[in-house]
């Protein structure tokens, strides 16, 4: 799957067909805010850039936490930003024709990795929950979303990235036996926090839980049904990265070759 054409025209419609390419979306670890620089005199050329972008993450993972910090700014965007999605642009400017490759030979098993920063917004204090779910080798649902509530530590703040992966994982297995699909192994979740893969295992809640209880009961339950089956990666492996936080160029184009986004056209 692949969006070249789309994305090409959007580089066009930008006058940016000639611009040097940038090898990875957003600078290491930028943080914007509702405040930085000058306001732009025209929003509304922000505003349809970046709901342009948000369509190409729909072949597109690999600049799905870039797009989705520059989308918190579209009532009041700035020149900083108005900056860091010309530099997604000059991103994709190098990688037009970049997609998913989805075999036509694959086992039928789910897996899944999830991850989160801790208080990654400067403004909110909120933090970043990110996941990728596989079907054998094939990348099916991807997200990264700032999470509703502040996370007093990291194991809390990993936790609920825990809880939301579980839903959608539960959600795909609903539809694989829709199609008829035998689903008789747990799903494999994974989380690089040990903390976070604890609670989910004890079943009795002290004052580190109190504040996601809800979370706790919605993991334990799927656990004991035999639904998931949480297991810990190494941060070095851990994929879900790439949702949660703007990296260096060696970090993120490992885990974006990893994810199995591979340039499915010759270059431009």
């Amino acid at each position: 799957m692949s969006q070249r054409k789309y994305a090409l025209d959007l580089l066009q419609d930008c006058g940016l067909t000639g611009a040097r390419p940038e090898k990875f979306p957003m600078e290491q670890n930028i943080k914007l805010t509702l405040t930085d620089g000058e306001k732009l005199h025209d929003p509304t050329k922000y505003r349809r850039l970046v709901g342009r972008l948000i369509y190409l993450t729909v072949t597109r993972p690999d600049i799905m936490y870039s797009v989705r910090t520059l989308s918190q700014f579209m009532h009041e965007p700035h020149k900083p930003h108005w900056d860091a999605a010309m530099r997604i642009l000059r991103y994709i400017k190098g990688t037009p024709g970049q997609g998913l490759l989805l075999p036509s030979t694959n086992n039928l098993s789910l897996k899944a990795i999830c991850d989160s920063d801790w208080g990654g917004c400067r403004t909110t204090r909120r933090s970043v929950s990110g996941y990728c779910i596989f079907l054998g080798t094939s990348l099916v649902s991807w997200k990264s979303k700032k999470q509703t509530n502040v996370s007093r530590s990291s194991a809390e703040a990993e936790y609920r990235a825990m809880a939301n992966t579980c839903l959608e994982l539960t959600w795909l297995r609903y539809i694989l036996q829709d199609l008829k699909v035998p689903l008789v192994a747990p799903s494999p979740l994974y989380c690089d926090n040990q903390a976070a893969l604890h609670i989910a295992a004890n079943l009795v809640f002290h004052e580190r839980t109190k504040h996601i209880e809800i979370d706790c009961h919605i993991v334990r339950e799927k656990l004991q049904a035999g639904m998931i089956k949480p297991s810990h990666i190494p941060t070095r492996l851990q994929l879900a990265d790439i949702f949660t936080k703007a990296l260096g160029r060696v970090q993120f184009e490992t885990l974006r070759n990893n994810l199995g986004v591979c340039d499915l056209h010759s270059p431009t």
